[in-house]
């Protein structure tokens, strides 16, 4: 019902073939069985946020790039979320990781919200973070 109904669609996948595979079929769903396409209204608007992304599995080619993705589903690209160990850690302690504004894919989404309320904000982390000589030698 929430998806008969909607104006708007924020469709969330991992570069994954079969999750961007499921995200074409919710795609598809939208514009054919929402209200909007039944009625032939102006289509419910649909963003993309990529999540779980990792630039140095896209180098290696073990994931799909931001490319991939928007050149397989053809909708604007929302927010891109690293892939990120503050995630767990938030969904453990049972706090949105958005709250975590020193995490990575805590900016990520604060910068995704930003977006979606339409102002301008550039990607952060389409590309790998290269680590300095400490956080090679002592983690991190």
């Amino acid at each position: 019902m929430a998806l008969y109904f909607a104006d708007e669609a924020i469709v969330t996948t991992n570069p994954e073939v079969s999750s961007v595979r499921d995200s074409d079929r919710i795609l598809g769903i939208l514009d054919s069985k929402s209200r909007r396409a039944e009625e032939s209204l102006e289509p419910v608007k649909q963003h993309l946020l990529l999540t779980r992304y990792n630039p140095a599995r896209v180098a290696q080619g073990e994931m799909l790039s931001v490319e991939d993705v928007e050149e397989i589903l053809h909708i604007s690209l929302l927010g891109v979320i690293p892939e990120s160990q503050a995630v767990l850690n938030a969904s453990n302690k049972g706090v949105p990781v958005i709250f975590d504004n020193e995490s990575d894919a805590g900016l990520a989404y604060a910068d995704t919200v930003d977006r979606l309320l339409g102002e301008q904000v550039d990607f952060r982390f389409l590309t790998e973070q290269k680590k300095g000589i400490f956080k090679r030698l002592f983690g991190g």
